[in-house]
């Protein structure tokens, strides 16, 4: 038996998030239809980032076990004749049997694009979110420099009664304007539920006037999310890349 890693990228607009679910079609549930017709038998695969519904993802990391003998860099090519247009592996290769994309430690990269101008583009709007008003870029970013480092980020995140550890190492963020599209990066080794998306929401309001920069410190010590931003909407954030430094599979 062989354990194969995936590299998955996907337009999230039309799925459920990443997670297989009763209540809609998700990203997970048609790989896994494609693993099986590519196989003739049943396969689940296991996915390294659980994105929500809407997030789209440019590097998202998936493994499953297979004794079938295709080789395993042209696993991607044959799996993407199967897939739909908004789901593409990007490569494909055999890794050790014990490697667990989620239960590994990992480098998480996101980005979230804020269209930043008079008016909307439609032809952007699926990948970004759309603010008119002025920001203050560099309030914003700023204020994304005081989440560098480790700590506890309860108030960036949404509750979940399974996580108790809410401590996060952040290891750099940047935001850049070019034209009308700013993008905020933010890699670290692990996020909360929504805490990219509220991270973001704050950081509007920062850039909007509402919060001073230094806002960010005090949110960070309250541990209550009612202190921080709204959480921002999901399609301007993508799952850029993971990285799994323990591993070198490159």
């Amino acid at each position: 038996m062989r354990r194969i890693k995936l590299i998955v990228a996907y337009d999230g607009t039309n799925y459920c998030g990443w997670q297989v679910q009763p209540n809609g079609i998700t990203v997970q549930e048609v790989l896994n239809q494609a693993l099986s017709d590519l196989f003739a038998k049943k396969i689940a695969c296991i996915g390294a980032s659980r994105t929500d519904a809407g997030v789209h993802a440019l590097g998202n990391v998936a493994v499953f076990d297979t004794d079938a003998r295709m080789p395993a860099d042209r696993i991607a090519f044959a799996l993407n004749t199967r897939l739909p247009a908004d789901i593409r592996i990007q490569g494909s290769s055999e890794v050790p049997p014990d490697f667990h994309p989620r239960f590994t430690a990992t480098v998480k990269t996101y980005e979230y694009r804020i269209l930043n101008r008079t008016f909307a583009d439609p032809t952007r709007r699926l990948n970004s979110y759309f603010w008119y008003g002025p920001l203050d870029v560099d309030a914003m970013r700023q204020a994304a420099s005081y989440l560098v480092g480790t700590h506890d980020f309860k108030s960036f995140a949404t509750a979940k009664p399974e996580v108790t550890d809410t401590v996060r190492t952040i290891y750099e963020t940047s935001l850049e304007k070019e034209d009308d599209l700013i993008r905020f990066r933010i890699t670290g080794n692990g996020f909360l539920y929504n805490m990219v998306r509220i991270i973001t929401g704050t950081l509007l309001e920062v850039g909007k006037g509402d919060y001073p920069p230094e806002k960010v410190k005090e949110i960070l010590a309250a541990k209550d999310r009612k202190t921080a931003g709204a959480t921002a909407r999901p399609e301007g954030l993508t799952l850029v890349q993971i990285r799994y430094p323990e591993w070198d599979f490159e």
